[in-house]
């Protein structure tokens, strides 16, 4: 808790909590993943879809139902998304603070709900999930091209 409340003295931005984040970067990169053609399609797709493990998550962990819980959020995000391009456009990035109370499995809007997560945290959190996918891919092409050869 100690480096959390550091974190924030030195970077003071903050994001919604409740999944709100990931929600909103998981839309965005189907959305990105959508205009894309072929394989270059399939990272933006994969990763948007494991940026859900939060909401989906949290929606387990209340007892409410996952796949409505987390279809409600999606479609909240998307809404938001959809209006942004109407009024400011294409590429427009929408704010929308919508996530999962974690008691009550409700959907409910974090900025009136006061639940906030640190920025600088948030960041280091996707990086190190990418790192750790990207060393994984990277170990399965080395065993699996070590099988080939037939060592």
């Amino acid at each position: 808790a100690m480096q959390v409340v550091r974190n924030v003295v030195f970077d003071t931005r903050l994001l919604p909590g409740g999944g709100a984040t990931e929600m909103a970067v998981s839309m965005g990169l189907r959305k990105a993943g959508l205009k894309l053609e072929g394989v270059q399609q399939g990272p933006f797709l994969a990763v948007g879809e494991a940026m859900e493990v939060i909401p989906r998550t949290l929606a387990q962990n209340c007892g409410v139902s996952v796949i409505r819980t987390v279809t409600q959020l999606r479609a909240k995000h998307g809404a938001a998304y959809e209006e942004a391009e109407k009024l400011h456009g294409e590429g427009a990035f929408p704010k929308c603070n919508w996530g999962i109370d974690g008691t009550t499995g409700k959907l409910v809007d974090m900025e009136e709900f006061g639940i906030w997560e640190p920025f600088s945290v948030k960041i280091q959190t996707i990086k190190t999930a990418v790192e750790s996918a990207c060393m994984i891919l990277r170990i399965d092409d080395i065993v699996s091209g070590s099988k080939k050869r037939g060592y």
